[in-house]
């Protein structure tokens, strides 16, 4: 069976074997952040519907966990934010109830979890990793460039209220952007905010992949950890990139040569090695950060965007 709305399984460094569920279409977003390595949002909005059909989602899912091994996680990520999609509870119902052993995970930038509905369609899974890259108003649209009608204020205090009544694993994750978020007065309002909301972990970041802009630059390493230490809580973590990925059971050695050989023969976008290799742009970027770990690839500016070659 050919599925179209779930992908992987992805070798992911915090959930293992991670089976990609994509509820929404390409770019739909509550946020246009500038450091997105999907690229830059296209439909910015707060509109919850049912932008794929919950059935057939549910049909895949259905076929995949009767005929594969069972993952690590069952994951709601994609190329947008997952809780746009109105069945997303139904999805979540469907799996707990059938298939209790699955550990369902949530990827979301936490923006809708203020409202009552989705935090009832999604108190169920077992891991939520929500962002949070801004505790203040002017870096908070900066970094995040949400819609119109978001306030990081309600946004911090509806993680607040979900963690409160969440019995699984929250690991909130923040995104740093050299001078972008990096303020003494963001941070200090970030160990403000993650006081209140008291996370299980928390997770420092940052660029991997191209960003949606050009100007977005990576946090050094060293300045991560001067950022750990202005935090100054126990439970902060920096993400180590590219650690033990390739030696996820998922991780596929046939995966990473296809992508060399197709970019040997001329560069390509993110968006175009996607479509030519049937790949979902979260699995591929997986492979990508590797390859480009190794120098085996390099990224570089084109007229239609960011173009991924082989480093010679």
């Amino acid at each position: 069976m050919g599925y179209k709305y779930i992908f992987g399984p992805v070798p992911s460094r915090r959930l293992g074997i991670s089976l990609g569920i994509d509820l929404i279409p390409f770019k739909t977003c509550t946020l246009n952040c500038v450091y997105c390595e999907c690229g830059v949002t296209n439909n910015l909005t707060l509109l919850r519907k049912e932008y794929v059909p919950t059935i057939d989602v549910i049909n895949e899912l259905k076929d995949y966990l009767e005929n594969n091994q069972i993952p690590d996680y069952v994951t709601f990520s994609g190329s947008g934010e997952p809780t746009l999609h109105s069945g997303i509870g139904d999805i979540v119902k469907f799996i707990k109830s059938n298939y209790p052993n699955v550990k369902l995970a949530l990827l979301t930038n936490g923006t809708l979890l203020n409202k009552v509905k989705v935090k009832e369609e999604v108190i169920e899974c077992d891991v939520v990793l929500p962002s949070l890259d801004a505790a203040t108003k002017e870096d908070f649209i900066k970094i995040n460039r949400p819609h119109g009608r978001l306030d990081i204020d309600q946004i911090i205090h509806g993680l607040t209220d979900f963690k409160k009544e969440f019995k699984g694993k929250m690991l909130l994750e923040i995104f740093f952007a050299e001078g972008i978020n990096t303020d003494d007065e963001n941070i200090f309002a970030l160990r403000k905010a993650i006081k209140k909301i008291k996370p299980d972990e928390v997770q420092l970041n940052s660029l991997d992949r191209p960003p949606a802009e050009d100007y977005v630059k990576l946090v050094p390493m060293d300045e991560l950890y001067k950022i750990k230490d202005k935090l100054n809580l126990k439970n902060v973590y920096i993400i180590k990139k590219f650690q033990n990925r390739k030696d996820i059971r998922a991780y596929r050695d046939d995966i990473e040569n296809t992508i060399i050989e197709t970019i040997r023969r001329r560069p390509l976008t993110l968006e175009d090695l996607s479509q030519v290799l049937g790949l979902h742009i979260n699995e591929l970027n997986k492979y990508l950060d590797v390859l480009e770990h190794e120098g085996r690839i390099e990224s570089i500016i084109g007229e239609r965007g960011v173009f991924i070659k082989e480093r010679k």
